[in-house]
């Protein structure tokens, strides 16, 4: 039984065999038929499952609200890369970012000294790696602000962390739920029971 056959491309498909070393941050702009969302974690590919009602309507919700409140010398994106080091190049699902650090519409990637907030929503796929492994390597390359969104009962919930410069690490700030009411990076005030709205 062929693996491609099974994901519906045909017998002749080949995939993408890491170089010695694995791949490099460089490479995720390189490489040929990468699905949507490809990130690049300890020099591996990583490939994330379709998105959720859920996961979609949070990251739609955040988005707007920080585009609506973040100042004019910050910036608000979603799903665009942080190049961390050459062996990582994670994808947040929105991340807030000094305005300044826009170079164009073809820019694929960030750099973490211009990254202010990283925020993931989690997702069964992305469980250990968002509560884990990405804020580990965000705090390591020095972003100060990051959020994690949980889902319970339907409704967003926000923990909230802030890097300790010290030890280079995130401490916890506070978990939100209904509403996320902060006065850092910037303040913001976010009704998070309104997830399901359209406007």
């Amino acid at each position: 039984m062929s693996a491609a056959r099974d994901y519906g491309l045909d017998d002749d498909y080949e995939w993408p065999r890491p170089p010695v070393g694995g791949w490099t941050a460089d490479d995720l702009d390189e490489l040929p038929n990468l699905p949507p969302h490809t990130e690049l974690i300890d020099g591996s590919l990583v490939f994330v499952s379709p998105q959720t009602n859920f996961h979609s309507r949070v990251i739609r919700l955040l988005d707007n609200a920080l585009l609506a409140q973040a100042p004019d010398e910050l910036d608000v994106q979603r799903e665009m890369t942080i190049k961390l080091n050459q062996r990582n190049r994670p994808e947040p699902d929105i991340l807030v970012f000094k305005a300044d650090a826009d170079t164009g519409p073809g820019q694929t990637w960030y750099r973490p000294e211009d990254v202010v907030l990283a925020v993931e929503v989690v997702s069964k796929d992305s469980e250990e790696r968002d509560r884990e492994a990405k804020p580990r390597k965000y705090a390591t390359a020095g972003i100060p602000h990051y959020w994690r969104v949980e889902q319970n009962d339907g409704l967003p919930v926000v923990y909230v962390y802030e890097l300790d410069p010290m030890t280079k690490s995130y401490v916890p700030m506070g978990i939100f739920h209904n509403r996320l009411k902060l006065t850092v990076p910037f303040p913001i005030d976010i009704d998070l029971t309104a997830v399901d709205r359209r406007r």
